[in-house]
């Protein structure tokens, strides 16, 4: 007998993000799984679900278990914060399933850091943008650099993930540096850090103000493209309708 593995996303920060769906998702299963700093946010809340958690890195591991369990018959909640599609489990956990007895798969979306941020700055992703990570664990550097590039020199609103860590003090303002080569100085730019949680606090700024700002793995980043404007204190990427009433 195979049991249900939901990959569950819970959004970027408090429960109040935290959709309907993957709520009652969790509720209907006796186990949930996950990264210790997530599984934590949720034990006050669901008491009396049994637990699964692996730390940082243990991705892999953390994801067996999970397909271990649900194939042993368990309904498994592997829960990710943001949205479990965007740099989530829900890759990997297909990539693992046929490495067991088959069991059925549920991924249940949730807010993204970019998406949660972008409405604590304003508006600015109200046109095309791209999400990139700086964290070279899974990724070269010079493939993350060439998507910068490339990112920059088609307008695209940038949004950065990962932006840097105790070993990685200086990835951002490497970053800044690349994007400067083809945007202007005066780009409107932002930071969100600790969406949705306690703590939580955002700043508005320009291109040349982010490259000396210091951010943290809690920190989401948004690069404008070269219509977005700072408007009330607000970040916002306009998308046209009032230009095409001209």
């Amino acid at each position: 007998m195979t049991g249900k593995l939901l990959v569950v996303g819970l959004g970027p920060g408090g429960a109040e993000d935290m959709s309907g769906r993957a709520r009652a998702g969790i509720e209907s299963c006796d186990l949930i799984a996950g990264y210790t700093v997530y599984v934590d946010l949720l034990r006050d809340e669901f008491p009396d679900k049994e637990i699964i958690t692996t730390p940082m890195r243990k991705e892999v591991e953390r994801c067996r278990a999970a397909l271990e369990a649900a194939a042993a018959g368990h309904s498994v909640a592997m829960v990710c914060s943001g949205d479990p599609g965007v740099y989530g489990m829900a890759g990997l956990i297909y990539e693992l399933a046929d490495e067991f007895p088959p069991v059925d798969i549920e991924v249940i979306p949730g807010v993204s850091a970019s998406n949660g941020g972008a409405a604590v700055l304003g508006a600015p992703l109200m046109h095309d943008y791209c999400v990139i990570s700086l964290s070279d664990l899974l990724t070269p550097w010079e493939t993350i650099e060439r998507r910068l590039v490339a990112a920059a020199q088609a307008d695209f609103v940038i949004s950065l993930y990962n932006p840097s860590s105790h070993k990685r003090p200086d990835y951002l303002q490497r970053a800044c540096d690349i994007l400067l080569q083809h945007k202007g100085p005066d780009t409107v730019c932002g930071t969100v850090r600790n969406i949705g949680r306690e703590g939580q606090e955002a700043h508005v700024m320009t291109l040349a103000e982010l490259r000396d700002t210091q951010v943290d793995m809690f920190t989401c980043v948004f690069i404008g493209n070269s219509q977005t404007v700072e408007l009330n204190g607000k970040m916002v990427t306009p998308r046209g309708y009032l230009q095409r009433e001209d």
